[in-house]
């Protein structure tokens, strides 16, 4: 692997850049160089947030995100805005609710019910870390044990064992996956290290 560039994106108030500093603390734990940059709109919630990591075994020359190899979509406030930085190989995960709405120009795209699963777990602010965990089941980016530690480095006290069941559930959502809506192409696992 020379590079691997993400994007968590949605609304502001869904916990986006929290999401991004756990993963970015993952993978430094991993012994990668990570740059992670983010971008939000002034209001507190509602607006576009996006959080961006770019992870390499070298040094990062450039810290933001240029060509994306993984992307989350968890709001239509979101949608289309990565869509120039997709390329053939580059996966995303969508959440449900957007399915009538955006469809992925390139690469392949899976449909997972991730804020359904949040307001299932009785927390819908939950979604950020449901999304995480699915990711990471998909991508296969980051030991499962690492993004644990990395919350309990990152996450404020109270946040630390509901943000670990989330990221669990999202692993379990993700293993679970059926087949995606029609016109949507499921992800081969992809090791961190083929990229």
């Amino acid at each position: 692997m020379t590079e691997i560039e993400i994007r968590i994106s949605g609304s502001g108030g869904q916990g986006i850049l929290l999401a991004g500093r756990i993963l970015a603390e993952a993978l430094t734990m991993e012994k990668l160089n990570v740059a992670q940059s983010q971008s939000y709109e002034p209001t507190s919630r509602g607006g576009l947030s996006r959080s961006d990591l770019v992870a390499s075994t070298q040094t990062v020359d450039y810290p933001l995100a240029s060509s994306l190899d993984y992307l989350v979509v968890l709001h239509k406030i979101a949608t289309g805005a990565s869509d120039p930085l997709l390329k053939e190989s580059s996966f995303s995960l969508i959440d449900t609710s957007l399915a009538d709405y955006y469809a992925v120009g390139k690469g392949k795209s899976l449909y997972l019910p991730i804020i359904e699963t949040a307001k299932k777990m009785g927390n819908v602010r939950s979604t950020n870390m449901i999304a995480l965990g699915a990711l990471l089941e998909l991508g296969d980016i980051c030991e499962k044990q690492t993004i644990l530690d990395a919350i309990k480095k990152v996450a404020p006290a109270k946040l630390v064992e509901p943000a670990s069941e989330s990221v669990m559930e999202g692993y379990r959502l993700a293993q679970n996956a059926e087949a995606p809506e029609q016109g949507s192409r499921v992800l081969e696992r992809v090791p961190l290290a083929s990229v």
